[in-house]
Order: C-alpha cells, then sequence, then structure tokens
C-alpha cells in the first residue's frame, strides 16, 4: 500500500500553498529548512503533497511565511487537520499481499474527485459491479484469498459505489465510462450472474444518473490507448491538477504532469468518440443480457 492514508486534496492544496508562499517569499528549500532546522527532503514532501504533513511543521512555516492569524494561515492549519484523517477504506480488513500497488491513492482521487473518467478492457467498469459480480471476479483473479478477504473486498466495492449518490462534503462522483464490449462476452461467475449483472447496468441510464456509460463495440477502429485501462479523475477546485492512474497486472501508474495528463484527456475524448452513443450502448447491453442463458 502506498503512503495516502487519508483525503489527497488537502495535501495537495497545502502543498501548492507553502510552494507559492515560499516562492513568494524568495527562499530556496535549503534556506527554509535551515530556518526551521528541518530536513530539506521533508519540506520538498510538504511541498509535493507526499506523506502525512505534521502540524508543528506547518505551523513553523506559517510564522516564517508572516501568516499567522491571517485567513491564508488559518486555511493551511484547517487543511493539515484534514490531510491527517485516515482514509475511510482503511477500515476494511483485509491483507495486501497480491493486491496492486497505489491502490490506496487510487482510492484517495476517486473519494475526492468530481469526474472520474475510466475505461476498462475485460470487466465491467467497479463502480457499478453487482456484488455478485465482484465476488467471482475476486475469486477468479485472486484465489489464494480467504473468504473472509473476499467479503471485505466486496464491501469495499459496494462502499465506494456509494460515492455516486451519497458524499458527505461533496457533491456525487460523477462517472464517464467508456467499457469495451469483450466485457459484455467475458463469462465472470455464471451465465446467471452475467445476466444479472448486465441487467443491472440498466439502471444507471436516465437524465439525471450520475454515470454515462458506453460501451466501444468490436466494429470501432483500434483508439491508441485501447490496449490498457486507466482513470481520469477531474476535481472541482483550481488549485487541484488532473490526475491520471493507468492500470496494470503490477499496480497503478499515476500521473501528474500537466502535459501528459492532456495527453491522455485527448486520448479519453477520442475514446468517447468511437464507443456507442447511450442509447446504442443500453441497447447492446440489453442484448447481451438475454444472451446469458
Amino acid at each position: 500500500m502506498s503512503s495516502a492514508t487519508g483525503p489527497v486534496l488537502p495535501r495537495r492544496r497545502l502543498a501548492t500553498a507553502l510552494k507559492k508562499l515560499r516562492a513568494d517569499a524568495e527562499l530556496t528549500l535549503d534556506e527554509v529548512a535551515e530556518a526551521l532546522m528541518i530536513s530539506r527532503s521533508k519540506l520538498s514532501r510538504l511541498e509535493n503533497a507526499q506523506g502525512s504533513p505534521q502540524a508543528r511543521d506547518v505551523r513553523d512555516l506559517v510564522t516564517l511565511y508572516k501568516q499567522e492569524g491571517t485567513p491564508l494561515g488559518d486555511q493551511l492549519m484547517r487543511w493539515v487537520r484534514a490531510a491527517r484523517r485516515q482514509g475511510w477504506w482503511l477500515d476494511y480488513a483485509y491483507t495486501s499481499a497480491g493486491t496492486m500497488t497505489d491502490v490506496d491513492m487510487y482510492l484517495a482521487y476517486e473519494s475526492e474527485a468530481s469526474i472520474a473518467k475510466v475505461y476498462t478492457i475485460p470487466f465491467i467498469p467497479s463502480l457499478v459491479q453487482t456484488p455478485d459480480y465482484t465476488r467471482s471476479l475476486y475469486q477468479s483473479l485472486e484465489p489464494w484469498r480467504a473468504r473472509e478477504e473476499v467479503d471485505q473486498l466486496v464491501q469495499l466495492r459496494s462502499k465506494r459505489q456509494l460515492l455516486l449518490t451519497d458524499r458527505e462534503e461533496l457533491p456525487p462522483l460523477q462517472l464517464i465510462a467508456v467499457a469495451h464490449e469483450c466485457c459484455l462476452r467475458q463469462l465472470v461467475g455464471s451465465p446467471e450472474i452475467m445476466r444479472a449483472q448486465l441487467l443491472d447496468l440498466d439502471r444507471w441510464y436516465g437524465p439525471d444518473s450520475p454515470v454515462d456509460l458506453r460501451i466501444l463495440p468490436f466494429t470501432a477502429p483500434p483508439a491508441f490507448t485501447s490496449t490498457c485501462m486507466f482513470a481520469h479523475f477531474e476535481f472541482g477546485d483550481a488549485l487541484d491538477r488532473d490526475v491520471v492512474h493507468i492500470e496494470t497486472h503490477a499496480g497503478f501508474r499515476s500521473i501528474e504532469i500537466d502535459s501528459q495528463v492532456a495527453t491522455y484527456r485527448r486520448h479519453y475524448d477520442d475514446l468517447f468518440r468511437r464507443a456507442l452513443p447511450a442509447a446504442g450502448s443500453r441497447e447492446l447491453l440489453r442484448a447481451a443480457a438475454q444472451s446469458w442463458h
């Protein structure tokens, strides 16, 4: 698991603000580190949103940058407190053996994003999976897991689905998903589970739905990114840069460089154009559901 054990947005906002304050003060990392008697690497981690920020370090920075008692100084300390909260997903007890790396960071971004644009190839997008489908998927992909661990992972995925309808401090997550048609034909569990899963997807279509699910059909020409699954997270605040997570058998690769994120945004737009429109995708899903007998 990665070091991201709680909300990532407060850490990113804190990092952006601290970096700007240091630039405005015309100080180098070494000069600030020496003034506060902390290591340069620790200060660099703070300015790059890595790890959990310590209230004492940020308080000292607030003093150094003459922000005590100011709205910005108070906001910096609030971000510290928010960033140190434990991620809700860590309440689920299952071992990390055999799991993909960086899944913790992925869940942190997913929990706080405004829009998640995902592309999946052999499987139904995770946020709209039924429990039976999820259980069968884990049992097939990770057969070494004990039943209790699989139960926890199924519950975790069901809890993630609530992001689409019920978030305490944020509007519901908007999911824009392009799924390759092969996910409709790949047997997971049993024909009965597949049919129930595909029929369940029908409920996500509608004018007020937080989900826009499109199918990339076999008849569509291959797209540049059609060989890997990835997610592009967008955030509602201008302080927060978009993030791309590429999923491989070895884990997630996180991309935050603006130019690279923009490239994936263009690729996703291309995928979306090649996919069937909502009505056509829904019709294909219904036909595929009926084929599973």
